[in-house]
């Protein structure tokens, strides 16, 4: 048995574990970085404990760091929520080998179905369909060329290690394989630190099913129904429901006992996801996440089973409660995921400070956020803000809440995706429940209706006076609160430390160039580092042309030439930060002809 939990994450997840956590009378210990100061899972926590400053790689994902919170803190068992670590065998292994609890699947059991290959060959040898493709990584563009001569195009390159989409490039040509296979390998070894990568017959329209299964240490299993995540946007969910209004209960029972059969096949224990594609009423097993998922909420919602407190409930040694033929569906939920995005321009990312934050209410309707009012977003990690799920008794009432829900939702100061949400809702192709994975591309009217949804520009928020005004202060890596009456004194200068570290300054990037001037250049929308630079000094370029690849919030994101003409000076190089607004290359003057 444990009694204080430390999340290894941020955001909302974290505050949903720390929930959880009370809940079964437990304390809870956040773990932040610099960046992660002010944020809402920070002062909910019982305890909380500076790890690093915003890079992941030296905060959220420095092992080292976190087993060192662990211990300062007086936790014994640690919940690594969803991405960052939570994935991680060498993780788990660090962590059990502090003494601490885990709470998630054996090291083992995540081997065997985290790597994209490894479950593939697991999955086969369970006797469940899977995708055409290899069974092993591939090593280079040559290989991918012959595997796709061999499955037939379109095909898909895929990480290993990966999810969520990241590292995933759709090839329908030989010609494409070349920059497909580069780009999906960095963005492979930036998200996973795992550049290996392998092949897959690439289905065209089908959609995204997955199946929640729980399991204990006593080899128990259940299937909880499933999720229909087909709304994607680059291969990342933005809208999910439960149950699918593709599957009948026959259906559902078949792909749930073959999810149940191989989670018992790998000796899984905890919550994890078995995520299929269905097509023309067949399905084929694609991976298994082997964590909490994003999208947990619509099955609570429908199940009526609190998936995070199962989790620490099976770490804490109890035998599985739940039979599976006492599980059924009741009614329908929905979720829309709510991102600092804007869908008009690619869904970029879209960074700012949120002035006012209004969350809806009423019967149904739950909301899992990481922010708040007058709350800077990072620009470090992913873009998600919040989640908004509806219960509806059948899916056109779950439907008609959502709708209700998101007009009442107010986020200022930030753009977000709720406006594609409400085109996406009165959508009669998602009303009909036959949206497949390509129905953002296959339906362009959806971000011209979306366009007409989008709210003016807000004001920057302005910051409310307080009497008395309040700081949290560190100590040793410790937070405390501190009231300042009257004028006081500004804390606005102090520089915490970590003893954890010799020092704690904030990263500075290499270079960073903005835009002083109105200029004729390649101008980047949004702040990030570089990762790709297509462009030389006196090259000729069409408009349109992919010129630079900027990383911002995990996702890659296409810099192009706003017109043609003949590249001046290229100002960025690979490995870069530049802030929203910086000039990344200039045009010579079209009456400049001279080298």
């Amino acid at each position: 048995m444990f009694r204080t939990v430390l999340v290894a994450n941020r955001g909302e997840i974290a505050l949903r574990v720390m929930r959880a956590c009370r809940e079964l009378g437990l304390r809870c210990v956040a773990v932040y970085s610099e960046a992660d100061r002010d944020a809402p899972h920070v002062a909910y926590a019982d305890d909380a404990y500076l790890i690093g400053p915003p890079s992941p790689a030296e905060s959220y994902l420095n092992i080292e760091a976190i087993l060192r919170a662990a211990k300062a803190t007086g936790a014994e068992a640690i919940h690594p929520g969803y991405g960052f670590l939570a994935e991680n065998p060498s993780f788990v292994r660090a962590v059990t080998a502090a003494g601490l609890v885990f709470i998630g699947p054996p090291a083992e059991a995540m081997e065997r179905m985290g790597g994209k290959t490894a479950a593939r060959r697991e999955a086969t040898a369970a006797g469940v369909p899977v995708v055409p493709g290899v069974l092993e990584p591939v090593s280079d563009a040559a290989e991918v060329r012959r595997l796709g001569k061999e499955f037939g195009y379109p095909i898909a390159i895929k990480a290993v290690g990966g999810g969520g989409g990241r590292g995933l490039r759709v090839v329908r040509s030989p010609e494409e394989v070349d920059e497909a296979f580069a780009s999906a390998r960095r963005e492979a070894e930036v998200a996973f630190k795992n550049g290996e990568l392998y092949v897959e017959k690439y289905l065209d329209d089908p959609r995204h099913i997955e199946i929640q299964v729980l399991a204990d240490g006593y080899g128990n299993a259940v299937s909880l129904g499933e999720r229909d995540c087909s709304v994607q946007r680059r291969h990342q969910k933005l809208i999910e429901e439960c149950p699918s209004p593709a599957l009948t209960p026959e259906l559902r029972a078949e792909m749930g006992a073959a999810a149940v059969r191989l989670a018992k096949a790998v000796g899984y224990v905890s919550a994890g996801t078995l995520e299929f594609l269905f097509q023309d009423g067949r399905y084929y097993f694609l991976e298994m996440n082997t964590r909490i998922q994003v999208e947990h909420t619509v099955t609570e919602m429908v199940y009526g089973v609190d998936l995070v407190a199962a989790q620490i409930r099976i770490a804490q040694g109890e035998k599985l409660w739940l039979r599976q033929e006492d599980l059924a569906p009741r009614g329908h939920a929905i979720e829309c995921r709510i991102n600092a995005e804007d869908p008009l321009h690619n869904f970029r990312p879209a960074l700012g400070a949120i002035g006012e934050y209004r969350e809806p209410v009423g019967l149904g309707v739950r909301v899992d956020s990481g922010v708040r009012a007058n709350y800077t977003v990072p620009s470090h990690y992913d873009s998600l803000l919040a989640k908004l799920i509806t219960w509806g008794a059948d899916r056109k009432e779950a439907i008609a809440r959502m709708r209700r829900a998101l007009a009442e939702f107010r986020i200022e100061g930030v753009t977000t995706i709720i406006p594609f949400h409400q085109a996406a809702l009165e959508h009669p192709v998602f009303l009909a429940g036959a949206a497949t994975v390509n129905f953002i591309p296959r339906h362009p009217e959806l971000l011209a209706r979306t366009a007409e949804l989008m709210p003016p520009a807000s004001p920057l928020p302005t910051e409310p006076a307080q009497e008395p005004r309040r700081f949290t202060v560190e100590v040793n890596g410790r937070r405390f609160g501190v009231a300042v009456f009257g004028d006081g004194l500004s804390l606005t200068s102090a520089q915490p430390t970590n003893p954890a570290r010799n020092s704690a300054p904030r990263r500075v990037s290499p270079r960073k160039t903005t835009l002083n001037a109105p200029i004729d250049g390649v101008i980047s929308p949004i702040q990030g580092r570089v990762v790709a630079v297509r462009v030389a000094h006196g090259q000729q370029v069409e408009a349109g042309q992919v010129l630079f690849i900027v990383e911002a919030m995990k996702m890659e994101n296409e810099i192009t030439a706003p017109h043609s003409g003949t590249i001046g000076e290229v100002r960025v190089e690979v490995g870069m930060t530049v802030e929203a607004g910086a000039v990344l290359a200039t045009f010579k003057p079209a009456s400049n002809t001279a080298e």
